[in-house]
């Protein structure tokens, strides 16, 4: 579903960066960030993309998204999340 989710959001091509915030009770945060890697191993992503996993299995999502190899940063915080993004896509855009 988050794949599905980031998908739609990268059909625009307006978007320039994009920060998931994900609180995970019933689904894991393991899930949430191999789907995240699933996608990404299917799909080169070219603009910032943060992650900010809380809940079920946490330390699990952030090993999987930092273990991936792929372009992802994570963020303990919302607040760390949103600092990060923005940092991120002002120096991928030059704004």
């Amino acid at each position: 579903r988050v794949a599905t989710s980031i998908e739609l959001v990268l059909s625009d091509d307006n978007v320039e960066a994009i920060l998931v915030n994900i609180f995970a009770g019933i689904n894991r945060c393991d899930w949430v960030a191999q789907g995240i890697v699933d996608l990404l191993n299917k799909r080169d992503i070219d603009i910032p993309l943060v992650v900010r996993l809380s809940g079920t299995n946490v330390e699990k999502g952030q090993k999987i998204l930092k273990d991936s190899g792929k372009k992802v940063m994570t963020a303990d915080t919302l607040s760390d999340a949103a600092h990060k993004v923005v940092a991120e896509w002002k120096q991928a855009t030059g704004k």
